[in-house]
């Protein structure tokens, strides 16, 4: 859907589209070098059946405030671009119409648990920092046969559903808005990089996920979720990174318990009896308690 010029709402407002209505767009604003405090502009804009919200912020930086400021990009919600908070929930801009909010005031701001660049803009540096922590990318231990391959790694369609979901991920940030443990912790890796860590340890082509469970099994990892779900309610694509991180966490419980029956003279052997083939994963955090 293209981005409306007065033009299309000029005819909406002559009466071409009887569903048209006027609606008031109340925008945080912050531009830090202006040394100012953050204040919100309000804008009542004409709006006809089927715009989004993207769409009405194009409407005002065009025809009345040029210096808006948000960040967007393919305008079909699939490159994440345009997170934001609107009406009190983190959405993608592109992917909400104005009249399915049944409201006639949009309030915009941007994504929280992400410090403020300008305007709508969320600062993402320490977001996407998080997710290279993980090694989002498959690992290899032959590094000549992963750069120059002699064939293809084969994957079964099987395998494939093991960790498609996760893959869908677009990296837009909402999950961390949306994450109580990521408003109280800013070193909590965050459910975006735990599900991907998931993503890529689930997949049989990798073989890097002794490393990558020890880059995530701190006190800052998967143990800080709270199992809240809010990530994956406000998750565009379906990833369902919640539902990740338990995965994540059965994963590392299950790794210790291969190492712990693998032991020498352990009479609780059973299945368990391959050894890891990194014996650092840490345990689970002990909790702590308040003197």
């Amino acid at each position: 859907m293209g981005t409306p010029r007065a033009k299309d709402v000029e005819g909406a407002e002559a009466g071409h589209n009887e569903k048209s209505r006027e609606i008031t767009f109340k925008i945080f604003r912050y531009a830090p070098e202006d040394g100012e405090k953050p204040y919100y502009s309000s804008f009542k804009i004409p709006v006809c059946k089927g715009m989004t919200v993207l769409e009405g912020l194009h409407y005002i930086k065009e025809n009345i405030d040029s210096t808006l400021t948000y960040r967007y990009s393919c305008r079909m919600g699939i490159c994440g671009s345009c997170g934001m908070f609107i009406n009190g929930f983190p959405r993608l801009a592109c992917n909400v119409q104005i009249f399915h909010l049944d409201s006639d005031v949009i309030e915009v701001k941007p994504m929280p648990n992400h410090d403020v660049i300008k305007d709508l803009v969320p600062d993402l540096a320490p977001f996407f920092e998080k997710h290279r922590g993980v090694m989002p990318y498959l690992l290899r231990k032959d590094l000549s046969e992963q750069e120059n391959p002699s064939s293809e790694y084969f994957q079964s369609p099987d395998e494939l559903l093991r960790y498609i979901q996760f893959a869908y991920c677009i990296k837009c940030g909402l999950c961390i808005s949306a994450c109580p443990t990521a408003a109280t912790d800013p070193e909590y890796t965050g459910p975006q990089a735990l599900s991907q860590a998931h993503r890529y340890n689930t997949d049989t082509r990798d073989e890097g996920s002794d490393e990558r469970m020890a880059a995530v099994s701190g006190p800052h990892g998967p143990w800080a979720c709270h199992f809240a779900g809010a990530c994956s309610e406000v998750c565009p694509r379906g990833v369902d990174p919640a539902f990740a991180i338990q995965l994540l966490k059965g994963d590392i419980v299950a790794r210790k318990l291969k190492l712990r029956r693998s032991k020498p003279g352990n009479k609780a052997m059973g299945p368990y009896t391959e050894a890891v083939r990194n014996p650092e994963i840490p345990d689970a955090p002990e909790p702590t308690v308040k003197k």
